[in-house]
């Protein structure tokens, strides 16, 4: 009977060792596949969320109720926080993931890029109803406008990165952001002189150089994460 129990619990033993040692296996074969999915998704859901955030800045600038815009910036803030965890996300699993799809440096670069592109057009409606701004001023609504079609080119982009097929959509997609880029620091101009020419309100004229200046800053980032991709796709195409 003794002969018997040291048996079972030598197998048992036996048992444990072997589940150990698959679970070991696969925690390092996990280690050294591929994270292509992980990041690319990550990534299409943070440029996804970009779209939304832009059509509710749109849709801020065009309303014309305080109350309601309230409402809509909020909603822009719970995307902010969205992509917020979303970058987070990626810089856990660059530090987890030993093989990445592509230069560390460009993950990293591509994923500030997007969250700040984020941060500035939650920031751009937050200020609009924190300083009591008519959004109907042209300069805005133009810039809102050019805000979503960099962003939706930036969006278009990201979608092409995961198997890199498509150069030609990518780099087409990338003229289109710094094309708008360029519109932008016209519109951005103009709308200083403009500004300082006919507004006789100094605060009014510090709160919408603000504004402008925000949402010039928005474009920017896009350009920002523009460059990016591009330096993926010389590196890797």
């Amino acid at each position: 009977m003794l002969t018997i129990n040291r048996m079972f619990k030598k197998i048992q033993i036996e048992i444990i060792f072997v589940e150990n040692c698959n679970n070991m296996a696969s925690k390092i074969l996990k280690f050294f596949l591929p994270k292509d999915r992980v990041f690319f998704t990550l990534f299409e859901n943070a440029s996804s969320n970009l779209e939304l955030i832009a059509s509710k800045l749109v849709s801020c600038v065009n309303e014309s109720d305080f109350n309601k815009r309230a409402v809509i910036i909020k909603e822009m803030e719970d995307l902010e926080h969205q992509n917020d965890q979303l970058t987070h996300q990626i810089f856990v699993e660059l530090g987890q993931n030993f093989i990445t799809p592509f230069d560390r440096e460009d993950i990293h670069s591509l994923a500030t890029a997007l969250d700040d592109i984020a941060d500035y057009i939650y920031s751009t409606g937050k200020k609009i109803n924190m300083y009591k701004i008519d959004p109907s001023d042209q300069a805005i609504q133009k810039m809102a406008d050019a805000i979503k079609e960099s962003v939706l080119a930036v969006n278009s982009a990201v979608l092409e990165l995961r198997d890199l097929k498509n150069t030609q959509k990518i780099m087409g997609c990338i003229i289109k952001i710094n094309s708008i880029e360029n519109q932008a620091d016209d519109i951005f101009d103009l709308s200083i002189e403009n500004l300082f020419e006919h507004e006789n309100d100094i605060k009014t004229l510090i709160k919408k150089r603000e504004i402008y200046k925000l949402m010039e800053i928005v474009t920017d980032k896009c350009e920002d994460a523009g460059n990016v991709m591009e330096s993926i796709i010389v590196k890797y195409a």
